[in-house]
């Protein structure tokens, strides 16, 4: 290209505008490429591999992250829900920790933990930690009264109240928390590349003027973030039957 460029002027000019990646980076049809097209169709059912690789990477972050913060919320969940006075000081630093911005999150730990998938997980999993901590606890404190007294009323004790009881009836607002913290953490998660942890937003970083590029990534991210939460609506379909049965 670039040395059929020399030789045609007006190809030489076209190419003077292209940034090196259009004859490194790219295949396809030149028309819709050095054009302003929205999308490419054909250059995307070209490259659709390319996006394989980062796109599972991105999808290990998300549910990686999300697992992690789902333990420790529901760790602090339990503990305060049975002291009730750690509630509001455990709220307000899970709500201080969501508002900082996630790439001084990133820089901050860069010197700590270096470049790679761990200074991306920390800051994604510390952010779930507001979502689903405030929807454990609301799951659990919204348990009716009766469900309880029921339960004590057949003789269980406080531990068996939690789990046979408070925990099941508390599922749904559980799941509905857990759908929020994944779908939030797959957007998140393109700045992963900040961190040296790659994913999608990496390759939205390397092709900023490429429309096709950019609709491509953001659209696997859509379509991943769905994915995730069309499997977490299953979880709580199969976790609660009794909503089956009582519907029916």
């Amino acid at each position: 290209m670039i040395a059929l460029a020399a030789k045609v002027p007006a190809l030489g000019t076209l190419a003077a505008g292209l940034p090196p990646s259009f004859f490194h980076n790219r295949k396809g049809h030149l028309p819709c490429q050095a054009t302003d097209a929205l999308f490419c169709p054909q250059w995307a059912l070209d490259n659709l591999h390319t996006y394989v690789s980062p796109a599972l990477k991105q999808a290990f972050l998300v549910v990686v992250s999300v697992a992690i913060g789902f333990v420790v919320a529901m760790a602090l969940a339990l503990v305060s829900h049975r002291r009730r006075w750690l509630a509001p000081p455990i709220t307000a630093t899970t709500g201080v920790l969501f508002t900082i911005p996630s790439i001084a999150f990133f820089a901050l730990l860069l010197p700590i933990t270096g470049f790679g998938t761990l200074t991306a997980v920390i800051p994604l999993s510390v952010y779930t930690l507001q979502i689903l901590y405030r929807n454990i606890v609301g799951g659990l404190a919204n348990v009716p009264a009766a469900a309880r007294d029921a339960g004590r009323g057949m003789g269980m004790s406080p531990r068996q109240l939690l789990w046979r009881i408070e925990l099941p009836l508390a599922v749904p607002e559980i799941i509905a928390g857990l759908r929020v913290a994944t779908v939030s953490t797959v957007a998140l998660a393109t700045l992963a590349f900040v961190a040296g942890a790659g994913g999608l937003g990496e390759l939205i970083k390397d092709d900023l003027t490429f429309k096709t590029n950019i609709l491509l990534a953001g659209g696997i991210a859509i379509v991943m973030a769905i994915v995730l939460d069309m499997v977490l609506l299953a979880v709580q379909w199969a976790a609660t039957p009794w909503r089956r049965v009582r519907r029916a």
